[in-house]
């Protein structure tokens, strides 16, 4: 894997952007687990059934991305961030996007 910052340089070395690449994943909840996290959300703390799907969906929009990058030959992808927004009220989509670049 090429790797991933999130500044906007890559410490060390003269880069040439070669444009935008960005990963996306819209995903729903589980009906199974809805009902878990309704009944942990009445006595507090973690929702560890939400915070799975979320670690899942940001994993898979970065590696769309990265695949996107390495496709256009990039060596990595600074400026890195991710974005979230809801599409439905049991969906979400997330992205991840960033600068694909080449070493000078």
């Amino acid at each position: 894997m090429i790797p991933v910052l999130t500044t906007d340089s890559f410490p060390g070395r003269e880069v040439v952007p070669l444009g935008l690449v960005r990963g996306s994943t819209v995903r729903a909840k589980h009906i199974g687990s809805d009902i878990v996290a309704g009944l942990r959300n009445l006595v507090g703390g973690e929702i560890k059934e939400y915070a799975a799907l979320l670690a899942g969906a940001r994993e898979q929009a970065l590696d769309r991305m990265v695949a996107e990058a390495e496709a256009l030959g990039a060596d990595a992808v600074i400026a890195v961030r991710f974005e979230t927004s809801t599409i439905a009220q049991a969906a979400s989509e997330i992205l991840a996007y960033g600068t694909a670049v080449k070493f000078a």
